[in-house]
């Protein structure tokens, strides 16, 4: 005789063959608990879903993303499109989960959040006031990101789950711009890419920017992106625009030309010479672009060589200055890098525990001689000048290269802060 399908599984006490399965709430799990041989018993068809539901129990706590329990189970959309539940810490309003086909191996959350801007506290050095984040996790995969331990906030784990699993803000644009008609509203400035990217792969799919860049503009609120991803191309004539309004700091991250390297280590990134090509794009459009040529990775990028070739390209792309950053690692990308670091480059892990022995920011001392080796690079290449004010798009430690909005200045070639820095490294 075939075997059932779910055998070898023991068979609960109060059933005589899995063919009466019916999971139910608390007797199922009661059932389960019963442990008892199963039987061989002549099989008998059944039709319709009920069917698949008695052949193929789902485990109780699973669900669609990960197999850990999830506080997702009690988001509902009432009649203004936001949830009541808190079911997401500090997000509420889930629609619904999507893995589009063209986005192999990713899964979309989409929600309907409640604001859109993000206070900066006041005793911060940025020189921005607040921040907008239309989404959380990033396709990037960049090993070294610094925002990844904000995903265990939704209980989703600071790899794979960061890297596959983007929380979507879909209402960003109307919400921003019901908060910037508000009447206390200062038109304070305002950056992007303080977390995640706002140019990252879904932006292709969900097409946020567009409608947050004329809500900024509209409101007369100054506002600064730094991104990696070449989508900002796309809205160049609305930035051009919004630039005869209001002040516009634009910014590209770039931490090095090794095409192989940044594959590896950057996996969802565009290639290094096409965020050049973005550089030009974004020069030749008549608004200035600063370069953020950070992490610096002790050991891997950091050679006068290799810095000296990348701010030659850099500087050939028509960019007003950059910012050079030696990499940093907080709990949770820590680990998540090192464990990179042993699988690619095993023989480095002893000096890198040794480079940040004393937490997230590598040695004084590696800043200091990174900081001189670095300086003379810049002059020669003409980059230095741009970096004249403090703050860089989402970064306290470095200063913005090339004018973005500013609340505060600091000279070039300042020594680093050992604060922390909130930068899309």
């Amino acid at each position: 005789m075939e075997p059932h399908p779910l055998q070898p599984h023991p068979l609960p006490s109060s059933l005589r063959s899995w063919d009466q399965y019916r999971p139910s709430g608390r007797r199922h799990l009661a059932r389960l608990a019963e442990i008892r041989p199963a039987r061989s018993r002549r099989k008998r068809p059944r039709r319709g879903p009920s069917l698949l539901i008695s052949r193929f129990p789902l485990a109780f706590h699973a669900n669609m993303c990960s197999n850990k329990p999830m506080r997702w189970g009690g988001q509902k959309v009432v009649k203004d499109g936001v949830g009541t539940d808190v079911a997401l810490p500090g997000m509420r309003g889930l629609l619904r989960s999507v893995r589009p086909p063209e986005f192999a191996g990713m899964i979309f959350h989409e929600v309907e959040a409640r604001s859109a801007l993000n206070k900066v506290p006041s005793s911060s050095s940025m020189p921005f006031t607040w921040t907008i984040n239309p989404y959380r996790g990033c396709g990037h995969a960049c090993t070294y990101c610094f925002a990844r331990h904000t995903h265990t906030y939704l209980d989703l784990d600071v790899g794979e789950d960061f890297n596959r699993q983007v929380v979507v803000k879909v209402n960003v644009a109307r919400v921003l711009d019901r908060e910037l008609r508000s009447a206390g509203w200062r038109s304070e400035p305002v950056s992007m890419g303080t977390n995640t990217d706002p140019y990252q792969r879904a932006e292709g799919r969900y097409r946020l920017m567009p409608g947050v860049i004329a809500a900024l503009a509209r409101s007369g609120t100054p506002f600064s992106v730094l991104t990696k991803g070449t989508l900002l191309g796309r809205d160049l004539p609305e930035l051009v625009a919004a630039s005869a309004d209001v002040p516009v700091g634009l910014g590209v991250s770039l931490a090095l030309a090794d095409r192989n390297l940044q594959a590896s280590l950057e996996p969802g990134t565009p290639s290094p010479a096409a965020r050049l090509e973005l550089v030009r794009r974004i020069s030749d459009a008549g608004l200035r672009c600063g370069v953020m040529v950070a992490p610096v990775l002790p050991l891997l990028t950091d050679s006068e060589e290799a810095l000296d070739a990348l701010l030659a390209a850099i500087a050939r792309a028509g960019a007003s200055g950059a910012t050079v950053l030696a990499l940093h690692l907080r709990p949770g990308t820590r680990e998540w890098f090192m464990a990179w670091l042993a699988r690619e480059y095993p023989g480095l892990v002893e000096r890198y525990q040794q480079l940040y022995s004393r937490g997230a920011y590598v040695d004084r001392r590696y800043q200091e001689a990174l900081a001189q080796q670095v300086a003379p690079l810049l002059r020669r290449h003409g980059l230095a000048g741009g970096a004249a004010r403090r703050g860089l798009p989402g970064d306290r430690a470095g200063p913005w290269p090339g004018g973005g909005p500013a609340r505060g200045a600091g000279a070039a070639g300042e020594k680093l802060e050992r604060s922390e820095q909130l930068s899309l490294l």
